[in-house]
């Protein structure tokens, strides 16, 4: 019987879940269409547009969010995950913003490997709820919530097994391979079952996000997103579709240099119909607003540098724009792009502000001169070209700013305690797997292309590029 690889896998689940979402949330598909013609019109006009992914590979690209309640839930996430070939990567802590703080620690699950991404980037941002967080859930609440939480089952025995083997063996036979993606496909589907609604509106008060992790007795797909290239066309048609947008497009403004990091948009959560288990025991219909339609565009990843020089732009701008309209706030991060960020890739890569894959050119006229001794000169001369690395990951005040903009109310925090310590090594420890740095990740990329491409051209002296420190 034919062996299916992790990646084949990876393809077929992200396929079924965007076709099971589209069936319970329309508007997403309408969202698909949008930015389906959109990426062939952009395609169709800019020889450029694959610059950062084939336009196959950013049409089939998606992301998903999943929350769930446990450290234990959250491992076997990991193993289903594990089984389609994608890795805990990024820590994303987004229970301090000032934009929407909600009780949650976050991680991405993806392929890490360029050749896998390339073959299917399929990512699920998953977050879990930090039930020990005194600025939310007292005493009494986190003991309620963990007893709930513990007599539920979130992924059945027998995914979990398949999803061991898979990983074990980089793949699955046909029909074990069925069973996994039917398996996985219904862990992840908005469950019909009773919402105990007193109780729901009890966590609810605490914060949304907490209500739909703990206040329910399954998981499932938040969003789904689809990557597309021209995300400002895209906000535009939606709205003309009479589909309701979010206030903004989160991330980066659109500006006339490089597109770096991510820009990312939804429209608003839906009132979805659910049945209700009252306090005395009647079943009734009601609504609750969940899901949502998010989309992307991905620009260049940038290095810890560039991202610092992100950051601080990011806070002018929210100093010079309080309480001014949207419209006033992109006008003025415009501004600010435009007046301190580097306005071409060249000047990027020369200033080590991002992650670039280095090629050599070969017929470059070389007039019997040796190469130069540093990245700067090899690229201004003409003897590397520079081709930026794709952003896979996630900006987790863009994540905070969407998941307020869909949530039903502020909910409640208690500035005066002190947040239960949380960091990327203790998550590592709640997942029993490494959580893997993505500034390690493109500067090893970056770092295996330099050097092939310096070994092509035989540039000796030029290896001392190799001994300056890495950029990262």
């Amino acid at each position: 019987m034919p062996h299916l690889p992790t990646w084949r896998l990876r393809a077929a689940f992200a396929r079924r879940l965007s076709d099971m979402y589209g069936t319970e949330v329309p508007a997403y598909t309408t969202l698909l269409e949008v930015a389906g013609r959109i990426n062939d019109e952009v395609a169709r006009r800019d020889p450029d547009a694959g610059r950062l992914g084939s336009i196959d590979r950013v049409t089939a690209e998606r992301h998903g969010a999943i929350r769930v309640g446990t450290p234990a839930e959250l491992r076997q996430a990991a193993q289903v995950f594990a089984a389609l070939g994608m890795h805990p990567v990024g820590f994303y802590d987004l229970r301090d913003g000032d934009i929407g703080a909600v009780p949650v620690v976050s991680t991405a699950f993806r392929p890490t490997d360029p050749v896998e991404l390339d073959r299917n980037p399929f990512r699920v941002f998953t977050s879990l709820l930090t039930t020990g967080d005194r600025r939310f859930f007292d005493p009494e609440l986190e003991a309620r919530l963990t007893t709930f939480l513990a007599r539920r089952q979130l992924f059945p025995p027998e995914l979990l097994l398949l999803a061991e083997r898979a990983e074990r063996d980089a793949g699955l036979d046909e029909s074990d391979a069925e069973r996994l993606l039917t398996l996985a496909v219904g862990a992840f589907t908005l469950a019909a079952e009773p919402v105990d609604r007193a109780w729901y509106a009890e966590l609810e008060r605490i914060s949304a996000v907490a209500a739909d992790i703990g206040g329910v007795t399954s998981t499932h797909i938040n969003h789904l997103t689809p990557r597309v290239l021209d995300i400002d066309a895209l906000y535009r048609r939606m709205g003309e579709r009479g589909i309701t947008m979010i206030d903004r497009i989160q991330g980066p403004p659109r500006w006339a240099g490089p597109d770096v990091l991510l820009r990312q948009t939804s429209f608003r959560a839906l009132d979805e119909a659910r049945t209700f288990r009252e306090p005395d025991g009647r079943l009734t219909r009601g609504a609750l607003r969940v899901r949502f339609g998010e989309v992307e565009a991905r620009g260049i990843a940038l290095t810890r540098a560039g991202r610092a020089r992100y950051d601080a732009l990011t806070a002018e701008t929210d100093r010079r724009a309080a309480g001014r309209p949207a419209a006033d706030r992109e006008r003025t991060a415009r501004a600010l792009w435009e007046r301190d960020f580097p306005r071409t890739e060249h000047q990027l890569a020369v200033e080590g502000l991002a992650f670039f894959a280095h090629r050599p050119v070969t017929d470059r006229p070389r007039d019997g001169r040796r190469p130069p001794a540093d990245l700067a000169g090899l690229l201004t001369d003409g003897w590397l070209t520079a081709e930026p690395l794709v952003y896979e990951d996630f900006l987790p005040r863009s994540a905070a700013g969407i998941f307020h903009s869909n949530l039903t109310g502020d909910g409640t925090r208690d500035p005066l305690r002190d947040g239960t310590p949380f960091d990327a090594h203790r998550l590592a420890e709640a997942l029993d797997r490494p959580v893997l740095d993505p500034f390690t990740l493109y500067a090893e990329q970056q770092d295996r292309a330099l050097r092939g491409a310096l070994t092509t051209l035989g540039a000796d002296a030029a290896l001392r590029v190799l001994d300056a420190p890495a950029v990262n």
